[in-house]
């Protein structure tokens, strides 16, 4: 098979790869409501249902995108795709809310497997100055497959029940399981390729899902009980004792060269606070159109599909600006276009018109897509030599630990009145400006080959030759 046919598969793999599990995120939404009734269940036990979820996968990401770098992403990606749609499976068919709880967390599991190795394998398809597009059609099809879940998941509760959200996920993750077979990337030497610290992945898996599970129950307990503020001191000593230990291994699991890249540490930052912004702000807008202004669940979605569209038209649109005008100004305008947008809402209310609503939704899809773009393409494409599945790893561990601290700081203010509103989006709109500081460290000169959309790996990064792992080649 030749090189563009391989690079054509490994981007039909990612990008359905990514928006299968991007939809499942929202279409579980309208599935819990009938499981809660047929299941007889709690509102905590159906909390759980993503809440274990959450905490699996940020606990195994970053371990996951270590074993992808040793054993081969594709190999990861298969089995986390076929974990999925097993999981998907015994979901539909689970007889209790403890199954349904029990196996989210496992799909969650199987789910940390696929999302780095989504990633991981474009970089390994695609030479890192013609990742720019392969991302951003990415970038679209996860915001295509998040915008439409709602739609689809209340289409199919309202005809099959809400086992048939589960059903959905089994045909495909079959189908692009057997592709992702058929992407042939160079086999790592494992003889040279560092093992797995079983100790440092047990302390960062212990660490993140301790954090996740904390912020996930702030909703309910607050930033100031006594259960979340020991979850976070036990947090901030296992965070303690990993990284006293990272110091002095010689296999951690967070490499050196990559905990010194700053283009790669920024954008992991910029990630953080952007989602936190965004999924916290949208959170309290949710609420606010459906409790305040009394629109029900499909106007409030259509108010919302500006944000949905623009994240489509604006992926392409950031390829462009970071050709043009590089990293740094790039992701500094989709920071600024973010935080307009959230400050904008806070001054909506129940008087203003649906395009008033409009324009300030589409300037946080334009800004969010931008910055996505643009810290995707920087930190894959800015990945050490043999560690594209550990950055991949960390950067979707970002993306999954900013929307649970921007909705736990969003749920923490009560009531759903235009004040509070207003005060909460004041403060996720200055908790998303924060990412104008990492913003500044990426790299300023945009890049002139054609087709470009990330910055270059550095000579300097390179992993020592102790713990390299061997160079892949862009199949």
């Amino acid at each position: 098979m030749t090189a563009p046919a391989q690079r054509q598969i490994a981007l039909l793999v990612s990008v359905v790869g990514a928006a299968i599990v991007a939809l499942d995120g929202t279409i579980l939404l309208m599935a819990q409501p009938g499981m809660q009734r047929e299941l007889g269940a709690s509102v905590v036990q159906i909390q759980w249902t993503s809440t274990g979820y959450l905490v699996a996968v940020a606990a195994l990401l970053v371990i996951a995108g270590r074993l992808g770098d040793r054993y081969g992403h594709s190999r990861l990606l298969f089995v986390g795709l076929l974990g999925f749609g097993v999981a998907s499976a015994g979901i539909a068919l689970a007889p209790t809310v403890g199954w349904v709880i029990l196996l989210r967390a496992v799909q969650g599991g199987f789910a940390a497997f696929l999302q780095p190795a989504t990633l991981a394998l474009l970089r390994l398809a695609y030479p890192a100055d013609q990742l720019g597009k392969p991302i951003a059609i990415r970038t679209s099809a996860i915001a295509v497959a998040a915008g439409t879940g709602p739609l689809l998941g209340g289409v199919l509760v309202a005809h099959l029940g809400w086992r048939a959200v589960f059903w959905v996920n089994v045909p495909l993750t079959f189908v692009i399981a057997v592709l992702a077979l058929a992407v042939r990337t160079p086999a790592p030497q494992r003889a040279d390729s560092p093992r797995l610290n079983l100790t440092s992945a047990g302390l960062l898996a212990v660490a993140l899902a301790i954090l996740v599970h904390a912020l996930a129950d702030v909703p309910a307990r607050g930033w100031t009980a006594a259960t979340t503020l020991l979850a976070f001191l036990a947090v901030t000593g296992v965070a303690t004792v990993l990284i006293w230990h990272e110091r002095r291994t010689t296999h951690p699991i967070v490499p050196p060269a990559v905990a010194r890249s700053v283009p790669v540490t920024a954008s992991m930052a910029i990630l953080l606070v952007i989602t936190a912004g965004l999924f916290g702000a949208l959170f309290r807008a949710t609420f606010y159109l459906q409790d305040v202004l009394r629109l029900d669940p499909l106007d409030s979605g259509l108010r919302v599909l500006p944000l949905t569209v623009l994240m489509v038209l604006g992926s392409p649109a950031a390829v462009a600006a970071l050709r043009r005008y590089g990293a740094r100004r790039t992701a500094m305008a989709g920071t600024v276009l973010v935080v307009v947008g959230i400050a904008g809402l806070s001054r909506l209310g129940p008087a203003s018109t649906w395009m008033a609503m409009a324009v300030v939704f589409a300037a946080m899809g334009a800004g969010f897509a931008t910055v996505m773009v643009t810290a995707t393409g920087t930190v894959v494409g800015d990945a050490p030599p043999g560690y594209a599945g550990v950055v991949s790893g960390l950067k979707q561990t970002a993306m999954n630990i900013g929307p649970t601290f921007g909705i736990a700081v969003a749920a923490s203010a009560s009531g759903a009145a235009a004040s509070t509103m207003s005060s909460t989006l004041l403060i996720l709109a200055a908790l998303a400006a924060l990412g104008l500081l990492p913003a500044s460290r990426l790299p300023r000169r945009p890049a002139h080959q054609e087709g470009d959309g990330t910055t270059r790996i550095r000579p300097t990064q390179a992993p020592t030759s102790q713990a390299a792992p061997a160079r892949h080649t862009s199949s």
